[in-house]
Parts: structure tokens; C-alpha cells; sequence
């Protein structure tokens, strides 16, 4: 795991630039720092390592090929690199290997095949810049699910990109104007999708996407048409028109066993020390008993308790690591713990990101750095084996909808008791506001955009801002609970999930690695009938079956907490002064960003304890907890 930044393009003092963005996030990679630059193309690359596999000096990048021609940085690591380097060496096309570095792997991958098809031939997760010496092109690309990131901007006709915000801020001219369009974003799904971010004149490049830029379309900037080498729409339409079929359900049980278990190998190859996260879930728990079947030693693990019951998963944990066998170590959260990360949480996220359970993750990544490099975590399993509970309600809401009677004024009302199951702190009023948006959504990708929100009507609280386009606003032929599944793997995953998890533990210098997404095993999951997903009510029926063969089900089989913390309670207490200063309605209308008197609706409803809006105000605090630090910080056009 590393960190990536350059800059194409006349800038004062490039080297004495990158230097300074390469300091901005050498959490990403504390082991090694390296330059390069092609003075004649005004061109600079740098890049921080976090050594994991070939810690010698022989993984040092920048990287430039036996050749010469190409000149690679690499964020990442890939899995398959031996069999590449192989194949490479069968087909006469491999050079003199230096080291046995990922990196040396793919770059000469890339002089022999290109890098579309190089792309294509890659398990793993990846962001990545490929300076083209020859052609005098640059290439800009991203792994298929999106779990390393990259931004990329311009000033002028100057092209710059990074793998964090925080390293594009010392390069000069950069219009840092925030995007309001984002922030309303924000304020319906606590994070900013792809390719919007909280800057207007910065991107997010999409997974599984390339760019290509040379001399002639620098000019063209933002009009620059990615390249999609991989697309996980097409893997899902193809999924249903291919489905697999089993005689047996045990044959279903091999196939998925087979498909996870050549996942996990290849991801617990690492050079450093390497453990898992536990929460003693079904994603986590199988992910863990499957590294432990293939390990003689005992593997690390780590998990976070809560003091209130509701939350606290850790003795669930603690029992599936015994019965295993792991080195187990746990830690368990306070509210004073939670106020100590909350000034961390701009300067990690560097952009406004409000999904409650940072917190947690954060103390989590430091716990497991404290003994590990490395450490593999079970996300994915929700959204690509139909776990989240919210997709059986989405579901029987689409149904209902769809016999909707002429009158649906009088339909809302009567439907907004059972309403309240699934937004239990709402007043009738917002229960009976949210329906009508949900029951009035036009087609499948926005009822269930409507369905997740925060807030049905986002752009009123923002200021100047109104809704761009995301996934939810595309028409697909996939069934409703195919797209739904889509939607979360193309917007939720990467932009919350994956997002939450890569910045808490790059701040700590910890490398992450997530085996149920590697593309094959989506690959399968999208082949895989629903009857195998969803089934007597419970989501995940495959997952929690082929776990039962390594644990018994009285350890795991009961209702899903999630790694949540008590929020609205803290903010009525602990974090109540904190909270209330950031909500002042002197400063927000002098920051001029939310509508004051909307939040302070808010913020009173929530007081007084007759409902739970801490969803909706977490992303308003996020956002005003980012604006203040950066605008301290003098990043202009904020």
C-alpha cells in the first residue's frame, strides 16, 4: 500500500511541490519516498511506500521499465503478480527481473501487453499512473471495485492527481471552489459519490476506468472520456442472463468454498506481519476461519467492544475467535475515546465523510497497527450476497408500490405505521414525507435512492446547490433486487464502506485488504440465483452455510448489529457541546453553506429525545468540522 501524486504541466518549483505533497500523506507510505521527473514534458511523479511485498530497494518507485519507455507508480497490490510473472516468462516477454516486487510485475506486464489488457489480466486493488515516455501520454487508472483511490484535477492545462486531497493542496493555482452540489450530495447518503467530490474543480476517477491524456487533450480536461475496462453493471446483467444452477445446495456450498478460498490465499501473501478484523459476524467470522484453515500458526485477530449492550458485538467476537483459535486482542470504546478521534476526522477523510461508524473504524485500524501491516476485513459480503435487511423492506415496499390505488394520499397515511419498523426515530411527519418520496420515485434506481436517504429533499438545506447525476438516475434491465444490489456495490461500497476503511487505516499506516471483492467472487455472487442470497427471510443464506462448516451456528446465527455507535445518545450528552458549537446559527450563516434555521430544526427535534435524527445531523457536523479546519488551514475558494 502506498501513496501516489503528480503533476503534468508548467508549475514554479514542480520538484519542491511534489515534496511537499508527498509529506501530506507519507502515512500512506512511511517505509520509502521516491521522485521523478521528465524535465523536457514537464512532468513530476512521486510516491511513498508502505513495503509489504519485496521490502527491498528493489520495489522503489517510481519505477521505470527494463526499457525505459514507461515510468510507473502504483498504489496498491496484486494479488496474482507470480502467475503473471510467469506467464510473462513462458511467452519469452520477461525481462530481467530486479526483485519480486507487484510493481516490476505489472510494468512489465504493461510494455508486453499494453495497459488495457494488462488491466484486464490483474487481480487486485490498485490506483495507478503509467507515464508513456514514447507516445508522451499518461494513463490514469483504478481497480474494478474501487478500493484504492484517486483524484485528479486541473489548473489551467496543467493535469495533477493524487491518492489523497491532502496532497494536491500545495499545488499552486488549484481553484479549491467546495462544491455545493456535493455537499447536498452528502447530506442524502453521509458521503460524496464518484466522481463527484467536495471540490468543483477535482474528480474522483471511477473503478474499474482508465484515462488517457497527451499534449492534444490536456486542453479538454473534464471532457476526457474514461475508458471502462471493466464494468460491474455489465458482470451483473450478464450474471442473470448466465445464472449458475446446482443440483444440490452442497454443490452451491463447494463452489462458493472454492471461489473465496483462492480469494483469501492469494490475499494473505504478504513480506510483514498480517492479521483480520473480527466482529464475530457472519462476513467477518468466515473470511477469519477460512485464513485460519489455510494457516498453521494462529492468525491475528482484533475487534472493538462497546459498554452499551445494544452495540456490543465483542463477546460474539471473542467466542468465534476461541472456537478458531486465533491470537485475539480487543479493545473497547468509550465516549471519551470517541471525542479523542473526532479532531482527527477532517485531516483523515479530507473531504466531508458522515458515516457514524469512522469512529470505531478509526480506533480499530490503530488497535490492529499496533501489531500488524496487514490486515483483511469481510466487507462485500452484504452487498454482493443480499445481507442488508434494508433490501427484503425495499423490496416489499416496491411490491406495494406497485399496487398503488388512485388515491395516494390516503395510501401514505395508512402506510406510514409500518414506516416506522425501519425509521424508528422519525416523527409521523417525516415517516409520512418519506413515503411520499418513495412511493412517488420514477423507476427503480430512484425509489431506492429515496429509500437510503438521509434527507428526501437535500438541496434545501444547502444552500446554492441542487442534485447532480449518480447511478440511481440510470435505467438498467435487471430486476429490482439485482439493481439494488448493483446500485450498493457502485456507490455505497466504494464510497462509504471502502472509503471509511482505506483513510482510517492509511492514517496509521495499515495496509487493508478485502477478499470478497475480488472480481471473480463478485463474479460469482452476480451469477448466483436469489434463491441462494435471500432465503426463509434470511439474507446472506449461501454465506451463513458455508460458515456453519467451519463454526458452529450457535456462535453466529443471530440479529445483525453492525459496527455502529450510540450517536444519538452521544450527542445529547458527551458530544453535546462539541455538537452544538458547530451547529451555532451565528456561524452558519456566516459560513453561509446550510440553511441555519433547517439545522437548528433539527438539532432542537433531536434534544428533546422524542426522535433520533443523528443520521441527519452527523452529516451536517462532518461537513462544518471540515470547512472549519480547512478554512484554518487557508485552502482558498471555501
Amino acid at each position: 500500500m502506498c501513496g501516489i501524486v503528480g503533476v503534468w504541466g508548467g508549475i514554479p518549483d514542480k520538484m519542491a511541490v511534489l515534496a511537499r505533497s508527498r509529506a501530506a500523506m507519507r502515512h500512506r507510505g512511511p517505509d520509502d519516498e521516491g521522485f521523478w521527473e521528465d524535465t523536457e514534458n514537464d512532468l513530476g511523479l512521486a510516491h511513498v511506500r508502505l513495503s509489504v511485498l519485496d521490502v527491498s530497494h528493489a520495489g522503489h518507485q517510481p519505477m521505470v521499465s527494463a526499457c525505459g519507455r514507461y515510468v510507473l507508480v502504483l498504489n496498491g497490490e496484486i494479488y496474482n503478480h507470480l502467475a503473471l510473472r510467469e506467464l510473462l516468462t513462458i511467452q519469452g516477454q520477461a525481462p530481467d527481473w530486479r526483485g519480486h516486487s507487484d510493481t516490476e510485475t505489472l510494468l512489465a506486464a504493461m510494455v508486453a501487453w499494453g495497459i488495457e489488457a494488462t488491466l484486464k489480466s490483474a487481480v487486485g486493488m490498485f490506483a495507478l499512473a503509467l507515464w508513456d515516455r514514447s507516445e508522451r501520454a499518461l494513463y490514469l487508472a483504478r481497480d474494478r471495485m474501487g478500493e484504492k483511490p484517486l483524484y485528479y484535477g486541473f489548473t489551467g492545462s496543467t493535469l495533477f492527481f493524487a491518492s489523497e486531497l491532502k496532497a494536491l493542496h500545495p499545488i499552486p493555482g488549484v481553484d479549491w471552489t467546495l462544491n455545493r452540489d456535493a455537499v447536498a450530495l452528502m447530506m442524502r447518503h453521509n458521503y460524496i459519490p464518484a466522481p463527484h467530490s467536495i471540490h468543483r474543480n477535482v474528480r474522483k476517477l471511477m473503478p474499474g476506468s482508465y484515462l488517457r491524456y497527451t499534449r492534444d487533450t490536456l486542453p479538454n480536461q473534464f471532457d476526457q472520456q474514461t475508458v471502462s475496462y471493466w464494468s460491474a453493471y455489465d458482470v451483473a446483467f450478464d450474471g442473470v442472463k448466465q445464472p449458475l444452477a446446482f443440483s444440490r445446495d452442497d454443490d452451491a456450498l463447494d463452489a462458493l468454498d472454492g471461489v473465496l478460498a483462492t480469494s483469501i490465499r492469494g490475499q494473505m501473501m504478504a513480506d510483514v506481519p498480517l492479521g483480520a478484523f473480527l466482529s464475530g459476524g457472519i462476513d467477518s467470522s468466515l473470511v477469519v476461519a477460512m485464513m485460519q484453515s489455510q494457516c498453521a500458526d494462529p492468525v491475528n485477530t482484533f475487534s472493538i467492544g462497546f459498554n452499551e449492550p445494544r452495540f456490543n458485538e465483542a463477546e460474539h467476537a471473542r467466542a468465534v475467535a476461541e472456537h478458531l483459535g486465533t491470537r485475539h486482542t480487543e479493545l473497547y470504546v468509550s465516549a471519551h475515546d470517541a471525542m479523542s478521534v473526532l479532531p482527527d476526522l477532517p485531516k483523515i477523510y479530507d473531504e466531508p465523510f458522515a458515516d457514524a461508524s469512522q469512529i470505531p473504524t478509526c480506533l480499530l485500524m490503530r488497535l490492529a497497527r499496533q501489531h500488524v501491516t496487514v490486515s483483511l476485513s469481510g466487507d462485500g459480503g452484504d452487498e454482493l450476497f443480499g445481507g442488508y435487511s434494508r433490501y427484503q423492506r425495499a423490496m416489499s415496499w416496491w411490491d406495494r408500490r406497485a399496487s398503488l390505488p388512485s388515491s395516494l394520499s390516503q395510501t401514505v397515511g395508512r402506510m406510514s405505521g409500518g414506516a416506522a419498523r425501519w425509521m424508528p426515530g422519525a416523527s409521523r411527519s417525516q415517516r409520512l414525507a418519506k413515503l411520499g418520496h418513495i412511493l412517488t420515485a420514477s423507476g427503480a434506481g430512484p425509489f431506492y435512492q429515496q429509500f437510503v436517504s438521509y434527507q428526501g429533499d437535500p438541496a434545501s438545506f444547502v444552500l446554492g446547490s441542487k442534485l447532480p447525476p449518480t447511478p440511481f438516475d440510470k435505467a438498467t434491465n435487471l430486476a429490482f433486487f439485482d439493481h439494488i444490489t448493483w446500485l450498493d456495490a457502485v456507490t455505497y461500497l466504494p464510497d462509504d464502506i471502502l472509503v471509511k476503511v482505506d483513510r482510517a487505516a492509511m492514517a496509521v499506516s495499515l495496509e487493508t485488504r478485502v477478499p470478497m471483492l475480488d472480481h471473480r467472487v463478485y463474479a460469482f455472487a452476480r451469477r448466483l440465483p436469489q434463491q441462494y442470497k435471500i432465503r426463509d427471510g434470511q439474507g446472506k443464506w449461501l454465506l451463513r452455510q458455508l460458515l456453519h462448516r467451519y463454526v458452529p451456528s450457535a456462535l453466529v446465527d443471530r440479529p445483525k448489529k453492525g459496527f455502529s455507535v450510540p450517536l444519538g445518545e452521544w450527542l445529547r450528552d458527551p458530544l453535546r457541546e462539541w455538537a452544538a458549537s458547530l451547529l451555532d446559527p451565528v456561524q452558519l450563516k456566516h459560513d453561509g453553506l446550510f440553511d441555519a434555521d433547517r439545522v437548528q430544526q433539527e438539532w432542537r427535534r433531536h434534544l428533546s429525545g422524542r426522535e433520533d435524527r443523528s443520521g441527519q445531523l452527523w452529516g451536517i457536523l462532518m461537513t462544518q468540522a471540515w470547512l472549519a479546519h480547512y478554512r484554518d488551514k487557508g485552502l482558498s475558494g471555501l
